[in-house]
């Protein structure tokens, strides 16, 4: 039986970037896919562009609304379309190789015992040049070094009854939505890694994550308390932020003067 793959594609004022996106889904090798486009209240040309793509693909469905945020809109339009195998959503500012979701199916088509397959990523600049490597990428997964360090960035591919299982798209995350739905699966299930650059995700002077990027550590550090109470870990740890927007796991202990 072919697995069935729901994309969602949340967009607010993307006319540059869009494009490119869009033929990069247009371009997969895995044909079994199904994509919502939901526009968020832009207003440039994005829109446009979209509906363009949704005449030209039965599979591509556009969908304006409001300008409510984009963990509203990802929660309305992933529980909205619950027939999927998988799902995985992908910036509109950003694209992905020909072969990723080919690539992405064929691992948990394989490992059942995974509820989730992320990618490793390219950063390209705002005209699309790859500049090298992502660094999260090549941290060493781990249920414990995910606590700290968000390498299950791009590209991901859930279950949708992973997804489903941990209560999906949190709306108290305005920002930082996908760290707190990855810390929720990877204790529920396993995460696999596939060690191919498979995402290119674009830096420029409007990436979300750059311009409200005190917000986001704000969010990703509630997150990760979070994480730590659901694991029972919240009366022997804590979390430090550091200089640079790291995070530090440390013993309540160390942080009393008294102790030996």
């Amino acid at each position: 039986m072919t697995s069935k793959v729901f994309l969602v594609m949340t967009v607010y004022n993307r006319q540059n970037y869009l494009p490119q996106a869009l033929d990069s889904i247009l371009g997969q090798t895995y044909p079994y896919w199904r994509l919502t486009i939901w526009d968020d209240g832009s207003i440039d040309d994005s829109p446009a562009i979209a509906r363009k793509y949704a005449q030209q693909d039965s599979r591509i469905q556009f969908i304006a609304a409001p300008h409510t945020g984009r963990q509203h809109a990802l929660r309305s339009v992933i529980a909205s379309n619950a027939n999927y195998d998988y799902l995985a959503w992908i910036d509109s500012d950003d694209y992905i190789a020909p072969e990723t979701l080919a690539n992405t199916v064929a691992v948990l088509d394989k490992h059942h015992q995974a509820g989730m397959v992320y990618t490793n990523h390219w950063i390209v600049d705002a005209q699309g040049n790859v500049l090298g490597l992502g660094a999260r990428c090549q941290i060493p997964y781990s249920l414990n070094r995910l606590l700290i360090d968000f390498m299950t960035f791009h590209f991901r591919l859930l279950r949708r009854e992973i997804y489903d299982l941990v209560g999906g798209i949190d709306l108290e995350f305005p920002q930082a939505q996908d760290y707190d739905i990855c810390l929720k699966i990877s204790e529920v299930t396993t995460i696999a890694h596939l060690q191919q650059p498979l995402y290119y995700y674009r830096t420029h002077p409007d990436t979300i994550s750059l311009a409200q990027k005190s917000k986001q550590v704000e969010r990703s550090s509630v997150a990760i308390r979070n994480a730590l109470f659901r694991r029972g870990l919240a009366d022997r740890y804590c979390l430090n932020i550091l200089e640079g927007d790291q995070f530090q796991i440390v013993r309540r202990e160390s942080l009393d003067p008294t102790a030996e």
